[in-house]
């Protein structure tokens, strides 16, 4: 049975007429299982996999390679799918036009989904909305399924359906499913890619080379196959008058989860979480209180994790309004270290859009403020992928200059790797 703990950092005093509390909550998780083995309810699994024309003939057989590892990996009994997507959805497998779309995971189905892998051919445009949409109504003809995920593959952007097409579809996926999106060479947009990942709870990361894909793919559902909890929320209680201003997922990856609050009751709203295994997540919350006399304690929040009504773990924040300012002065070190990490995806997103853009000015700033960042906060992977796009003259500062041929490769992966987050050093 998986059990969960929570830490809470934070400096509880505030001085006289302050209002905002911070805190970083870690929810840590052991001992979760395998999914679909530790009797809460069946688990899904779909590989998606881009058909399209601009695959080729290489990119295509790594696909192929790729999903059938990944249908080797899929543990027996787990509910599994596969499509194939170019301008349309197609249900490569399991073979049915109407009922049941997914089946258990046996010898003999493993054996025939392969040989349906194997007939995949590059043909046609990319409309990734539609790929979501079947996923959706696959899952949903399984009601027994506590966990969903998938994971999508695309080579290029998504010509066939228009902005405001994918965003309904991605909006019509909200809560019903997570996937891990990658992108294969270097002509698919991570922005795009990005925003189903983001809104779907998953990952998106660049695969440079075809080869790396099956291993990349076993892994993947390695990870999935290891989330014995199918799905938890975080719930914040505030007390009255109080206000939520953000709640971050900001380890093992930066995500913004404020807009996705649903209420509980007038107090409380609950967060998405997705699957979990064993692993440790770290939450940002900022609280905004009414001022309080010096002196007084209070709760400013609950913040629980929950599986339906049943409550995991929980950790409370406090305020002690203080007028000592050796006590009010100081910030926790895991606080400023993780509001530093969020600074620092925001800075590369925004420095490589403004290069994309031909703002070299503003690029140069951004990036130069992301250096600056990923070396004041240990995040050695951020910095050597940004000097892959800019030549650093002082770290410390944040003087660079912008490289004048950048690998495309680079840039991307730079900015697929963005949100990803460093814990503070010691």
């Amino acid at each position: 049975m998986a059990v969960f703990t929570s830490m809470v950092y934070q400096n509880e005093y505030l001085a006289d007429g302050s209002t905002d509390v911070n805190a970083i909550v870690r929810i840590t998780c052991s001992e979760a299982g395998a999914a679909g083995q530790t009797g809460v309810g069946d688990v899904g699994e779909i590989v998606i996999v881009d058909t399209s024309a601009s695959m080729g003939l290489v990119n295509m057989q790594a696909a192929k390679d790729a999903a059938m590892v990944a249908v080797d990996t899929i543990l027996d009994g787990t509910y599994f799918a596969i499509i194939a997507g170019n301008h349309r959805a197609y249900l490569a497998f399991p073979r049915v036009s109407s009922g049941p779309g997914m089946v258990r995971m046996d010898a003999n189905s493993r054996a025939a989904a392969k040989l349906a892998i194997a007939s995949f051919r590059a043909d046609g445009g990319t409309a990734m909305g539609s790929w979501l949409l079947l996923a959706r109504s696959l899952f949903r003809s399984i009601p027994s399924l506590a966990g969903r995920h998938a994971i999508l593959l695309t080579d290029g952007e998504n010509h066939n359906e228009s902005v405001t097409q994918l965003e309904a579809s991605i909006r019509a996926c909200l809560g019903e499913f997570q996937v891990d999106c990658r992108g294969i060479g270097v002509e698919w947009q991570v922005s795009e890619i990005r925003k189903i990942a983001q809104a779907l709870l998953g990952t998106v990361d660049v695969i440079p080379s075809p080869r790396e894909l099956p291993q990349i793919f076993q892994e993947l559902i390695a990870r999935s196959m290891s989330r014995g909890v199918p799905d938890a929320a975080l719930r914040v209680w505030i007390p009255q008058g109080a206000q939520i201003v953000f709640v971050r997922q900001v380890s093992p990856t930066v995500e913004d989860l404020t807009h996705r609050g649903a209420p509980v009751d007038a107090l409380t709203s609950t967060y998405p979480t997705g699957a979990w295994g064993d692993e440790s997540r770290d939450y940002h919350i900022s609280i905004r209180l009414p001022a309080k006399a010096v002196g007084t304690e209070q709760l400013a929040a609950r913040v629980q994790l929950s599986t339906g009504a049943a409550i995991l773990t929980q950790g409370l924040i406090k305020a002690k309004w203080s007028a000592d300012p050796s006590l009010t002065a100081g910030i926790s070190p895991e606080v400023a270290h993780y509001t530093g990490q969020a600074e620092l995806a925001s800075a590369i997103q925004e420095g490589l859009a403004a290069r994309a853009q031909g703002d070299d000015r503003t690029a140069t700033q951004k990036l130069g403020r992301a250096v600056q960042l990923a070396a004041q906060t240990g995040n050695a992977e951020a910095a050597a992928r940004l000097e892959r796009v800019v030549d650093v003259a002082d770290a410390a500062t944040g003087t660079v200059r912008l490289k004048k041929n950048i690998d495309k490769a680079d840039e991307m992966a730079l900015d697929t790797a963005s949100t990803r987050t460093t814990r503070i050093r010691g």
